[in-house]
């Protein structure tokens, strides 16, 4: 990793390279959303109110054409790109990833805010502090490599350094915080029931209002006893599309994700390929490489059922899912139009 510069190295964790100023790119042509067809209008019209669908980032190159009218750096996507893809007819979210690494402050996310439209919604990863229960052992944790996490579920500094930025900075612009739990040994975290237990104390304490969600990749958490705990406090459960949780309709089983405040989905890698391995063989992820319908048709049934009990639904989407996360959108967006359009045919025709 880079030695850290100050702040431009956050970009990093948007998704984007730190490049200096290059001379002469003070002229660098402003990034504008790309020229959308009539039927991608129409989709976005079609697209049922409190349907969140969106990228992981905004910070990718290739999207050319797809989002931005032209072909601009990852840094200058950093910098400028989230009005343009603001812009796109399907795209109504996006992820904040840098926020896992670090807190940014509420002045950060205000940037973020304006720059969108009242009607788009930001989901954002809160610091992994809260979520690590000890350090991992690799080199970016320097000195903590290994050691105990005296901030694991610790619900001050969540809510000092996590929630109040994010509230105060995003306004009614915030979608979901989520909590994402990386792999990690159950009994580091006290086994299943306690994890339990100090999940419910921490989500407790927190500041009532924000919708919170939570992202295990443990399938072995996946417990009645989460399921309740999570409903008690009013924190919504994470499908996430990962090669080593079970099927998305499982998670909702085990986690009552129905019933939660809202239905929130990472849809991120193929069952069958790693991280390096989805972006070498998908960059510049500007076209679908391997479609999966399965997942989209399923990704389409559990949004059409949130719909049915007016839940609001955010799914955000890594290129790694099939290639290029835009144009997985607008397949999704086109299957669950179809989806609500048939509904309303079956409904009319018992009538």
């Amino acid at each position: 990793m880079p030695q850290e510069r100050g702040p431009a190295q956050l970009d990093l964790f948007t998704g984007a390279a730190v490049e200096p100023p290059a001379k002469g790119r003070k002229g660098a042509q402003p990034v504008e959303p790309a020229a959308v067809p009539e039927s991608l209008a129409t989709l976005g019209r079609e697209l049922p109110q409190g349907v969140f669908l969106g990228t992981s980032s905004w910070t990718f190159p290739g999207w050319s054409g797809i989002v931005y009218d032209h072909e601009a750096s990852a840094s200058q996507l950093a910098r400028e790109g989230l009005a343009a893809y603001a812009h796109h007819p399907v795209l109504r979210t996006v992820g904040i990833d840098r926020t896992f690494y670090g807190p940014i402050a509420s002045s950060a996310f205000a940037e973020y805010a304006a720059q969108v439209p009242d009607t788009f919604r930001f989901l954002v990863k809160a610091h992994e502090v809260c979520t690590l229960a000890r350090f991992p052992l690799h080199e970016r944790y320097g000195a903590q490599r290994g050691q105990t996490n005296e901030r694991f579920l610790h619900a001050a500094y969540a809510t000092e350094a996590v929630v109040m930025p994010f509230v105060e900075g995003l306004g009614e612009k915030a979608g979901p915080l989520v909590f994402q739990f990386p792999p990690q040994d159950p009994q580091a975290l006290g086994g299943p029931a306690r994890f339990v237990e100090r999940l419910h104390a921490f989500f407790a304490a927190l500041p009532k209002g924000p919708l919170y969600a939570v992202e295990l990749r443990n399938e072995e958490l996946l417990t009645e006893g989460l399921a309740q705990a999570l409903a008690d406090v009013g924190v919504s459960p994470v499908l996430a599309v990962w090669a080593h949780m079970p099927p998305v309709g499982r998670q909702a089983k085990l986690t009552r994700a129905f019933e939660s405040r809202a239905l929130v989905v990472r849809w991120m890698l193929p069952p069958d390929l790693g991280y390096e391995e989805a972006r070498a063989r998908y960059a510049p992820f500007n076209k679908l490489v391997d479609e999966d319908v399965p997942t989209r048709d399923v990704l389409a049934r559990v949004c059409l059922a949130a719909l049915r009990r007016d839940k609001p639904t955010f799914i955000t989407i890594n290129n790694k899912a099939e290639g290029s996360a835009p144009l997985s959108a607008i397949k999704l967006a086109e299957r669950v139009v179809l989806g609500r359009r048939e509904e309303a045919e079956r409904h009319a025709a018992t009538r």
